[in-house]
């Protein structure tokens, strides 16, 4: 019988060589922890994006809208879906998980949350955020989702097998989703009406977005580089993001604030995990 440590080391063996890992046999116990951690991350703010945006079916501006924003909710729950059956499969139980949850708890509008969480489940802490107005649900949208996609690039390429098949689908109507925000940022950013209010939107929903990459060289993002559970140091994408946004939003003639990380100031146990 392998020691666990022995187990682990043909676990980087077969990363190393490009092999994928398929079922619970094939892990040794850290890489299912560190698998199950990012895993659930990603179910638990589908969900919580999916239940985020409810309120807004009734009241986007149009008919056609309100069924954009419909379909919007169904493919985040069943993203969520798709995540939790993965689980599932991992031991987890998805629906206690679920039914501990919050689904509508949301900070005050002006609470900064840098990169702490408001709660222990393990949605990105940009879901705790309330959507007050159109020009909000746009921001999230053009915004949250954007940064989404940048993470979910690295799953294309990650060591489980099982997730990294499931995330083409996903991010095919993640990409729909992205669009969409892009489309209605434009027009709010064309209507005088609706100009300084598009501004101040994208003000807020930029600098939280920021935030949920994680630190630099963190060291569980290390970890995570060498499980291949994740492909980039977390700066990396934060740049590719922010570096998309501002080619998009320079010439609508919007501006982005300055952006400064928080963590440097918070205790270790505040922060989101890498």
């Amino acid at each position: 019988m392998p020691t666990e440590q022995e187990k682990h080391e043909r676990v980087l063996e077969r990363i190393r060589a490009g092999q994928a890992i398929e079922s619970p046999a094939d892990m040794s116990q850290d890489y299912h922890a560190h698998l199950v951690n990012l895993m659930q991350m990603q179910a638990d703010s589908e969900l919580a994006g999916g239940f985020g945006y409810v309120p807004w079916i009734v009241k986007a501006p149009t008919v056609p809208e309100m069924l954009a924003v419909a379909t919007i909710v169904k493919d985040e729950v069943r993203h969520a879906r798709v995540m939790y059956r993965l689980l599932a499969d991992l031991g987890i139980n998805p629906e206690e998980k679920i039914r501990q949850t919050d689904l509508t708890l949301r900070v005050s509008s002006d609470r900064d949350l840098g990169t702490a969480r408001a709660a222990a489940d393990k949605r990105v802490n940009i879901f705790y955020y309330p959507i007050d107005t159109w020009a909000d649900f746009v921001m999230f949208n053009f915004c949250m989702d954007r940064g989404a996609g940048h993470q979910l690039l690295d799953v294309y390429e990650c060591s489980y097998g099982p997730w990294r098949r499931v995330i083409d689908g996903i991010f095919k109507e993640e990409k729909m989703h992205i669009a969409h925000g892009e489309t209605w940022i434009k027009r709010l950013a064309a209507d005088p009406a609706s100009r300084e209010e598009c501004q101040q939107a994208l003000g807020r929903w930029y600098l939280r977005t920021m935030n949920i990459f994680g630190r630099p060289h963190s060291p569980k993002n290390k970890i995570y580089r060498e499980l291949r559970l994740k492909i980039r140091d977390n700066d990396e994408v934060r740049r590719a993001f922010a570096d998309e946004v501002r080619e998009i939003v320079g010439p609508l003639g919007l501006t982005l604030p300055a952006w400064k990380p928080k963590w440097e100031d918070l205790p270790q146990e505040a922060m989101i995990p890498g």
